[in-house]
C-alpha cells in the first residue's frame, strides 16, 4: 500500500490529457480518502487523473455513490469498515488493507479485526486467516511512528 503519487505522465501524453485538469480531480475527489485513511490509494489516483479527465461525470457519479453507500446513517462508520474489511478480505482483495487501516483510523481494535478475520476463516479457510493476521502486522507496522537517527 504505497503512499507515494502515482506517476501519470505516461497516461497524460499518450491520451493527451490536461495535467490541470488531472490536478484538479484529484483536489475535488482526494479529500474524503485523505480524510479516511490520510492518503490517496494509488488506483484511485489512477482513477482520478485519468477517467477523472477522460469522463468526468463518470467519477462524479462514482464518488457520489461511494459517499452514499459508506456514510449511511445506519451504521458507524468504524463498523462500515470493518464490514469492507471482511468482505474484501473474504474475497482476496488487496484492498482489504487498506480497509483495515480505514477501520484502524475509524476506531477498530485489533480484537475486532481478529474476530472479523475469525468469520472469514469459516468460510474461506486458512488462506483468509494468513492473509488476515498478515494484514494486522502490515497495519500495524504502519501505525508505529517513524523515528530518524539523530
Amino acid at each position: 500500500m504505497s503512499k507515494a503519487p502515482v506517476d501519470l505522465s505516461a497516461i497524460t501524453r499518450s491520451a493527451g490529457l490536461d495535467p490541470a485538469i488531472q490536478k484538479h480531480s484529484l483536489e475535488t475527489f482526494g479529500p474524503a480518502y485523505r480524510d479516511l485513511l490520510g492518503y490517496v490509494p494509488p488506483r484511485i489516483q489512477a482513477r482520478f487523473g485519468t477517467t477523472g479527465v477522460l469522463d468526468p461525470e463518470l467519477v462524479k457519479l462514482q464518488e457520489a455513490m461511494r459517499s452514499h453507500a459508506m456514510n449511511t446513517p445506519h451504521l458507524d462508520p468504524k463498523m462500515v469498515q470493518i464490514i469492507l474489511f471482511g468482505m474484501l478480505l473474504m474475497d482476496g482483495n488487496d484492498a482489504a488493507e487498506t480497509h483495515c487501516l480505514a477501520a484502524r483510523r475509524c476506531g477498530a481494535s485489533w480484537e475486532e479485526l481478529q474476530a472479523t478475520i475469525s468469520l472469514c476463516f469459516l468460510f474461506r479457510g486458512l488462506p483468509a486467516a494468513n492473509r488476515g493476521a498478515d494484514l494486522l502486522v502490515r497495519v500495524a507496522a504502519r501505525e508505529e511512528p517513524v523515528v530518524y537517527p539523530t
